[in-house]
Formats: C-alpha cells, structure tokens, sequence
C-alpha cells in the first residue's frame, strides 16, 4: 500500500484550486461538498465555473499562480493543463508542508483524490492509487449497489442511540451482536424504505429486548424482472442476499436465484397450468408464519409482483397479522419482452395506449372486454395467454380486429433462450403449430410489431451456452 487512506477535515478551512478548466471544476465541486472555503487561481475559467464565482462560492484570483497564493492555506490541487505548471505548484506547496494533488500526476503530489460514494455521514472511497482512475470508478459504480441512498440516515440513527446503546450493554461482545442484529435488521430496513418514524420506534423496541431477542422478521416481496439478471434493481439485489428465507416461482430464472444467499432455506411454491406446487392461501399463512418466527423472507416472483402476480393477496395477509413487509417493483415481462423485441409498446404513429390483460383460462372461458381490446391505435399485451390463444383470436376477430392484424409471441424474454415469433391474427395458429412455443410466452398484439423487423436488436446464440436462463423447476 503505496498512500495511507484518510479523511480529511477541511469544513471552512482555506484550499487552493490552481486551474480553471473543466478537471479543476471537478475537484473544486468535490471540496466545496465537504465545505471547503475555496480560491481558485486561474487567468481564466471555463464557463461552467462562471455561476460558482459570481454566486461567491469560489474566491477567483485571475491570474498565473504565485508561490504567495499559499500563504495560510490547508490543502492544494495543481489542475492545469501545463504539466510543468502543475509540477511547480507541488514543489512550492511541498516545501511548505502543505498537502497537495496534481491532476494527472499522481506521484508529483503528496495525496491523491479517489472516487466516492457520498452517503453523508458514511463516505466510502476507492482509489487505485493513481494507476486507473476510470477503473476507480467503475468499482464506486458497482458499489453504489450495496450502499443504498438510506445508509446516511441509518448512521445518524445510531450516532443518537450510541450513548443509550453503551449504557445499555457494558460488554463490547453485547453490543457488537445487538448493532449487528439491528444494522441487518428491520429497524435498517426502515430506514432504507424513508420510514424513519418506525425505524426509531423499533430502535427503542430493540434495545429494551435486548442482545437475544430475535424479535418479529420482515418479507421482501420482490419483482425478479422478466429474466435477465442484469434487469433487477438495486434493492431487489441487497434483499435478496440477506434473505434467509426465499420463496420462489417457477418463472424466477436460475441465474437470478442462484444470487441469494446460498444458506438460505428455499422453498418452492411454483404453478403451473392445473399444476401447483401450493396453493395461494397456503403461501400467503407461509410468509407470514415465517415472518413470525423472526426469519427475513425473500418472496421472490418473477416479472413484477404487482402484475398479474396475486402480491396484493400476499401483503393483505401480511398486514392483517401486522407482519411488517415492503415491496420492491420488478420490470413487468411485458416492458422487458417487448423491450428485447424490439417492439415498443407505444409508437406516435401507431399505438397511443397499451392494455397489458391475462389470457389464462379459467372454466374454459377468458372473461375479457372485447370491445374494449378491439379498439384500434392500441397495443395488447395478453399474459399467460398461450394455451387460449384459440379463443383469444376467435373473440378478437368477432369484434371486428382486422385479420392482418400483426400478432408477436415472445418466449423466454430477455434472457439467452428468447424465441419470438411474428404472424397475424389470421395465421397466428399455424406459427403455433410449426414452431410450437412453450410457457413462459407474451402475446404482442397490435401494429407496433411492424416495427421489428427494423428495430430488433438482441441476439440470441444458436446454441445457449451453459448457465443459461431457463425457468426454476422444484427440486427433485
């Protein structure tokens, strides 16, 4: 470890920024977030440092820099575009003791700046010590997924329950086991979710329980997207890998389970057509009699919960038996199967609305408004549609939706395994019968699928490689 990693206090204390370029207008803007009082010496600026000065943010001197322009100053920045400009700025601030940074030049200077993830009161910094400071911040990028914007308000909360926390438990081992039950807990949860409020409340609630009281658990009710990895969220991801309970579909890709934690219990409650692992009322007392035993339970659905997959039933389960929950949105496999398609749901010249409706047939009817799809300049979206296409076209056709209406069936979107095929309402049925598609299949209906041919743009291998998506079928 070639530099010591530190903080430094420069609230209100004096820096010198040499340069007024668009690198100078970076470093500048970072003192000025940890309130640095800032002169900037350059015979010219760029025009985005222009509104800083004249709002009196920044003392500009206009002119070349001078030796006595570090008179009483804590820390410098050389960020010119004259390396022997900048080299000079390092030797005089160096033989004065006092820190300094050149831009380009790590060496010349005595610190360098690394790239930061500000979550005031938590800051974490990343450096590569100078060697690739791109490659510093595509590691900040990915780790902006695990610190979520809520971790400041978290550390406020325990700075004012520190002193109680201490009196409460006088050996460190005590306290080191309640901060970490309450830290990956539900009063962080809270705190993630803006519910501060509750947060404090189960703060108190916690430390009067005590170090071994595991207390009431949480579910996370989680929209796995469509498939692709790459599509869930930030905080889908961080609940999912402090589950220890994790209750799946069938449509959850393997990839994205295999991202949970690998000590978690899982448990299957996948449905099929006339084919459920469990039925929805037991998976709904499942949750919650998990929750109740003090478990976080991961309730992971593919798509997004809130469509077309039953997540109101679950929570209004979960909040009748004052089971604490939050819901995270998935991308719903009409946005993300359409989107990989390469056909957009809406188009100005050809569709102003969409309609996403469920095609699943239930007493061997799909009780539909008809007229209501048959309306022209709109896209349709039918879910779980494929084993009532049949009735879908018949009812359609009758309600005066032209037969060369373009009809898309999307199988297995977003991920390595996608298959569409395109055909119209009238021969629809025969692409089914010839390329025989299988569930999971989205059905695109309306003129937007013209557009294709023109805007496809995901590719599939010919043949998946190993680990590609499939569908999560029960163990055994």
């Amino acid at each position: 470890m070639d530099y010591l990693p530190i903080f430094l206090d420069v609230a209100a204390k004096p820096c010198l920024v040499v340069g007024g370029g668009p690198i100078a207008l970076r470093k500048l803007n970072a003192l000025l977030r940890a309130g640095a009082s800032v002169r900037l010496v350059a015979p010219e600026v760029a025009a985005p440092l222009a509104p800083l000065i004249a709002k009196g943010q920044v003392q500009h001197v206009a002119r070349a820099f001078s030796p006595e322009d570090l008179a009483g100053v804590r820390l410098v920045v050389a960020a010119t575009d004259d390396p022997q400009v900048n080299l000079e700025v390092a030797q005089a601030a160096e033989a004065r003791g006092i820190p300094v940074n050149v831009v380009d030049q790590a060496h010349a200077g005595s610190f360098i700046m690394p790239s930061v993830i500000d979550r005031s009161p938590v800051v974490v910094a990343v450096s590569t010590e100078g060697a690739s400071p791109v490659l510093a911040r595509l590691i900040r990028t990915r780790l902006e997924s695990l610190v979520p914007a809520g971790f400041g308000r978290l550390a406020s909360l325990c700075a004012r329950y520190r002193e109680a926390v201490k009196q409460r438990f006088t050996i460190p081992a005590d306290r080191r086991r309640f901060w970490e039950r309450v830290l990956q807990g539900g009063v962080a949860e809270r705190m993630f979710a803006g519910l501060d409020e509750e947060a404090d409340a189960l703060m108190q609630s916690e430390l009067a329980a005590g170090v071994e009281s595991p207390g009431m658990g949480e579910v996370y009710l989680v929209g796995a997207g469509p498939g692709d990895p790459d599509l869930l969220t930030f905080r889908a991801l961080r609940l999912m890998q402090q589950a220890d309970v994790v209750v799946y579909d069938r449509l959850v890709a393997r990839p994205i389970l295999e991202m949970t934690r690998q000590d978690a219990e899982r448990i299957y409650v996948g449905k099929e057509r006339n084919n459920h692992a469990m039925r929805q009322e037991e998976i709904n007392a499942l949750l919650a009699a998990k929750a109740r035993e003090g478990h976080r339970v991961l309730r992971l659905k593919g798509g997004d919960p809130f469509i077309f997959g039953r997540g109101g039933e679950e929570i209004d389960t979960l909040a009748a038996q004052g089971v604490p929950f939050q819901v995270v949105p998935g991308i719903t496999a009409a946005a993300g199967c359409a989107a990989y398609a390469g056909i957009p749901l809406t188009h100005r010249d050809y569709a102003q609305s969409v309609t996403f409706v469920t095609g699943h047939l239930k007493d061997g009817t799909i009780d539909l408004n008809w007229e209501q799809l048959a309306h022209p300049h709109q896209t349709v979206v039918f879910y779980m549609g494929l084993s009532g296409l049949p009735v879908i076209r018949a009812q359609l056709l009758a309600h005066g939706v032209p037969a060369d209406m373009p009809v898309a069936l999307v199988q297995q979107g977003t991920t390595h395994m996608q298959r569409v095929f395109t055909g119209t309402l009238e021969d629809i049925l025969e692409v089914v019968e010839r390329e025989r598609p299988k569930p999971p299949t989205l059905i695109i209906l309306g003129r937007v699928v013209e557009l294709r041919e023109k805007l496809s743009w995901f590719r599939t291998p010919s043949h998946p490689a190993q680990g590609a998506t499939t569908p999560i079928l029960p163990a055994g």
